[in-house]
């Protein structure tokens, strides 16, 4: 799946920008260059949403930290995004960085999101960006065969680790969720057993819930 699309190298400034900032490439949106080519557009629309690792501290209300921070349509328009944001290993510990098709939120209260589940990935410190990428590569080129089943991607940088995790939207959907979980465990050549949690069962059970499927 990876060995068809370029990656493009990052644009010179990258160490100095904010988190979830896209540069501006002098002639306005870094995004616009898209517009000065033939674009190729995605079967759907996705956002870019990013999670402030500093609101975390405050005492605010779950959610309110997420922030939208651009929606692509066109495979131009991710690489322009793409090549001018922070990659994971280049995120604060505590950021979430999240890729949703758009209209769906990253949150577990999304009428969308409400009855599915994530399959998650673990690795270690700056180990995720390869992961996260060919993640994105396989979601918004539609790789999966239960495609219709995915809200979303996120990745989490966390003090000992990083991870990816893949949002569903229907958790008693077995067959879907199985082919999901192996073929994304096929795209990373991820040999690993990797685990489904519901979301509901994550909400009453925290970090001890149980996977309902592995793969």
């Amino acid at each position: 799946m990876a060995e068809d699309t370029e990656t493009r190298p990052a644009s010179a400034g990258a160490e100095e920008r904010e988190e979830g900032e896209i540069a501006d490439d002098g002639d306005g949106s870094a995004a616009a260059a898209a517009g000065r080519v033939s674009a190729h557009p995605l079967e759907n629309a996705w956002t870019f949403w990013f999670d402030n690792p500093q609101g975390k501290f405050r005492a605010v209300a779950w959610g309110s930290t997420i922030h939208p921070i651009h929606t692509f349509s066109t495979v131009e328009d991710f690489w322009s995004l793409y090549n001018n944001i922070h990659h994971p290993s280049k995120l604060n510990v505590g950021a979430d960085f999240h890729c949703f098709k758009d209209k769906i939120e990253p949150k577990w209260e999304d009428p969308i999101c409400a009855n599915g589940g994530t399959w998650t990935i673990s690795c270690g410190k700056g180990k995720s960006d390869t992961f996260w990428l060919h993640t994105l590569l396989a979601l918004i080129g539609e790789q999966f065969d239960f495609g219709d089943e995915i809200c979303g991607a996120v990745v989490s940088v966390r003090k000992n680790q990083e991870r990816v995790a893949i949002w569903t939207k229907n958790a008693a959907n077995e067959t879907a969720q199985i082919s999901i979980g192996k073929q994304w465990k096929e795209f990373l050549d991820y040999k690993d057993s990797i685990g489904f949690v519901v979301h509901e069962d994550a909400k009453r059970s925290g970090k001890s819930a149980k996977n309902r499927y592995t793969v």
